[in-house]
């Protein structure tokens, strides 16, 4: 069996799988947003709705970084070597976590909904950190290393 294929499958996968839980909830705020803002009767239902998924996609991303945490580190100590690209990679995805959760803690926790457009774009620049830090992760990942 070649163990290496199977990693590097799995690592893959769990990095597509994490991805995937950003651009879920990307589309679900966005199709919520009208409900979310201004003055709009259901927005406690849609605010419930909101963190329900919230905590179920969490729980799929947590699984998926694992995956790519351990996969990583499998991949890196077998077959690719510890080199300071896979170091650069490494702290990469350190400074997505970081960034995207310091954002969150500081920014989306205190939102309360009904709220207004303007506390509401306080999500893009969250997908805007998040997708700006995959899209950096993939170029070092597929161009420089």
């Amino acid at each position: 069996m070649n163990y290496h294929a199977v990693l590097l499958f799995l690592h893959t996968t769990c990095f597509a799988a994490w991805f995937g839980t950003i651009l879920a909830s990307f589309f679900l705020l966005k199709t919520l947003e009208s409900r979310l803002t201004g003055t709009a009767p259901r927005a406690a239902e849609d605010a419930l709705l909101l963190r329900e998924f919230i905590k179920r996609e969490t729980k799929v991303a947590d699984v998926a970084f694992i995956g790519v945490v351990a996969s990583g580190i499998l991949l890196a100590s077998f077959y690719h070597g510890w080199t300071w690209w896979i170091g650069l990679k490494s702290l990469l995805i350190m400074l997505q976590v970081a960034l995207t959760m310091g954002y969150i803690v500081r920014s989306i926790q205190p939102l309360g909904y009904p709220c207004s457009p303007e506390a509401f774009r306080n999500w893009y620049r969250l997908f805007a950190i998040s997708l700006t830090m995959f899209a950096l992760v993939l170029f070092v990942t597929f161009f420089l290393l």
